[in-house]
């Protein structure tokens, strides 16, 4: 399997936005030991956002080199290849953005930043699906 270079520049550039998770995984140690004040709601959301994040990254990492292997519409192409590493950005900021405050008894609005994320995830994985499908029939001839 070929990897084209710009598909080549995201992995790299997702790779290395692993070392942000890396960095919030020391942080939510912190969250747990008490060296950070955080109620139990934002504990609970901290810990949500730092999963989000490491899984959506990895599988970004995983379906990327595969939309190399089939010729996709430009637009499906694009959908499925920037679909799942955005969802890796806003779903764990609307995680944590929507818990900031000294004990915020419920999410504040930055939670639509989640669901704008899960929007996303869900067109990209649907681009990826039915992109890849479709260029595997075709072969069928």
């Amino acid at each position: 399997m070929t990897i084209q270079p710009w598909t080549a520049v995201l992995l790299g550039a997702l790779l290395l936005s692993l070392i942000t998770v890396e960095s919030g995984g020391w942080f939510l140690t912190r969250v747990v030991r008490g060296s950070v004040p955080a109620n139990a709601l934002q504990t609970s959301f901290f810990r949500a956002g730092h999963a989000h994040a490491a899984v959506l990254l990895l599988l970004s990492l995983a379906v990327i080199p595969l939309l190399d292997t089939a010729e996709l519409p430009l637009a499906i192409d694009l959908i499925a290849r920037f679909g799942i590493p955005t969802a890796a950005l806003l779903m764990p900021a609307g995680f944590f953005l929507s818990v900031l405050g000294r004990d915020p008894q419920r999410p504040g609005r930055a939670i639509a930043v989640l669901w704008i994320g899960a929007a996303s995830l869900t067109l990209g994985l649907a681009a990826a699906g039915v992109g890849l499908i479709g260029a595997g029939v075709s072969q069928f001839g």
